[in-house]
């Protein structure tokens, strides 16, 4: 498969994470400021809730041009239509995913330069790396990654990273210079006052930005 193209924000919709707003609101603001690619992440709905939101969102980021991402769950993505899905180490392994998904999207967490080889060996489309700083969002068990082993795993794979884990308005250019060609923010953009405006300033903050 070719070498995909990702925006500079990749936009996380987490329904724990909008402050009592709906998620179809949140999806909304997300699309209005401007975002090209979402992830649905939603841990706690049972499947069926998580399957009528992604089938929702599905609908509506294809309205929007947008691409649409599931976590972690193969079965949801394929369900809704999805235009791929994030796993993580202890998802199902890449191999069988694309067996299951050949033509869609296939995103791995990685956290380490050598989780980053190995799921580019595998065929993942692009990886997630982090956390980058620290964060709220998620427990992983690692510690921040940083900006110099980011910039050690851009010279190591070819494929696009997905910088993840604390990033924000304020820091998210560290993490562009640093190689990635996106940038993963969840409660930056979904605990602000206006989420659309908060998307649309960090979109407008990638297009100023020049790698180095």
């Amino acid at each position: 498969m070719p070498v995909i193209q990702l925006p500079k924000l990749y936009a996380i919709l987490d329904p724990e994470q909008t402050r009592d707003r709906e998620p179809a609101a949140a999806l909304q603001s997300l699309l209005d400021g401007g975002a090209k690619i979402i992830q649905l992440r939603a841990k706690s709905l049972a499947p069926r809730n998580f399957l009528g939101l992604a089938r929702a969102a599905a609908r509506e980021t294809r309205r929007r041009d947008c691409r649409f991402i599931v976590n972690d769950r193969v079965d949801i993505a394929l369900a809704c239509g999805a235009d791929g899905v994030h796993l993580g180490q202890e998802d199902l392994p890449l191999r069988a995913a694309r067996k299951l998904m050949p033509d869609k999207i296939i995103g791995i967490s990685t956290h380490s330069e050598e989780q980053a080889l190995q799921a580019e060996h595998d065929g993942a489309d692009y990886i997630g790396f982090g956390p980058m700083f620290g964060t709220t969002t998620k427990e992983t068990g690692y510690a921040a990654r940083g900006a110099e082993l980011l910039r050690r795993v851009r010279r190591a794979v070819k494929i696009p990273i997905v910088a993840i884990g604390g990033i924000k308005e304020d820091n998210v250019d560290q993490v562009w210079q640093a190689g990635a060609d996106s940038a993963a923010i969840i409660s930056d953009i979904l605990a602000a006052d206006e989420i659309a405006a908060k998307v649309d300033r960090i979109v407008r903050l990638a297009q100023c930005h020049q790698p180095q």
